[in-house]
């Protein structure tokens, strides 16, 4: 089957929840100190939702944006996508009611748990159904309340997980705006990043620091070059570098590999921490905001996290 129509994204947006928690705050209530949180993260500061800032609404908030800058109304949305791992009651998902919240009616709606890399998944999975002709719009929201989830006796996630959603509008296009994507998984370390059950009966987020660092810094970078390869140019053309953020360190290794010029990197975790999905649209939004963005840049997403799955692919920036 040939492809019918070619799909881009046509909007972005971003929610942020309005406090924000800074290395010096979580010192006062720890023993580490906030130069320990810098050098370990590179991270100084990230959001922490409050009462009513749920992933749905949250995802509402950012999902509208991406509508207005598209142009696209609410009625016009086909399919709605919402990549997060954090909503706290597992049943119903959460895509219902972001559409709800945002007014669209009676569009296709489901949420999708690929953890950090669900984003691009999800990007994926929208492209494709435009480009059979199965959507026109689709908005993919990538959302997380992690702070719900962390440990405080865990100096591991507390320091660095934040919360927010970005979005994206996925539309039809004269052009193929998005790359073919390339993912996977490696179920066999799928303990080293997840979830835990404490002795107080809550459900708290786990990880081996070291070992996703070793993971990530050696697995990831052929799956950049091979996203590059599938969409037919070199590592070095492209314009921007946005992988998950998960904490600095990572994200400087891994440009160092692939030898991407350091003003090509997006650095969103520093003052948004980890964000699992919602940390590569809140990056790209974050860039197209900035104004150091051309519409048609090249911008390589590579979402890898707990699974442990990844995904990435090439997308022209709006």
């Amino acid at each position: 089957m040939s492809d019918t129509f070619g799909s881009a994204i046509t909007g972005l947006g971003a929610y942020r929840p309005t406090r924000v928690v800074t290395n010096p705050d979580i010192a006062l209530r720890t023993e580490v100190t906030p130069e320990w949180i810098e050098e370990r993260t590179g991270i100084k500061t990230r959001h922490s939702a409050g009462p009513g800032e749920t992933v749905p609404v949250m995802s509402a908030e950012a999902g509208a944006k991406a509508l207005a800058m598209a142009n696209v109304d609410p009625s016009e949305v086909d399919l709605l996508i919402l990549a997060t791992a954090t909503k706290r009651d597992r049943i119903p998902g959460g895509a219902p009611e972001v559409a709800h919240r945002i007014g669209i009616p009676a569009t296709g709606a489901f949420d999708l748990n690929a953890a950090c890399a669900g984003f691009a998944y999800s990007v994926s999975v929208a492209s494709n159904a435009v480009r059979l002709g199965e959507a026109r719009n689709v908005l993919v929201i990538g959302a997380e309340h992690l702070t719900e989830f962390i440990d405080p006796e865990d100096p591991a996630t507390y320091v660095i997980f934040g919360d927010g959603a970005g979005a994206a509008v996925i539309s039809r296009s004269e052009t193929q705006g998005i790359g073919p994507v390339v993912w996977g998984s490696d179920g066999r370390r799928a303990p080293i990043l997840g979830t835990k059950w404490a002795k107080d009966g809550k459900e708290y987020a786990s990880m081996n620091g070291p070992l996703v660092y070793r993971w990530s810094t050696k697995n990831i970078p052929p799956v950049a070059r091979e996203v590059c390869a599938r969409a037919g140019i070199d590592l070095s053309e492209i314009d921007w570098f946005v992988p998950h953020q998960a904490n600095l360190r990572i994200i400087e290794q891994l440009a160092e590999i692939l030898e991407i010029p350091e003003e090509k990197v997006a650095r969103d975790v520093v003052d948004t921490g980890n964000t699992s999905a919602a940390s590569v649209p809140l990056a790209l939004s974050r860039l197209h905001e900035s104004g150091r963005t051309k519409p048609g840049d090249k911008a390589l997403l590579l979402g890898f996290g707990a699974g442990l799955a990844y995904a990435g692919q090439i997308v022209r920036m709006p």
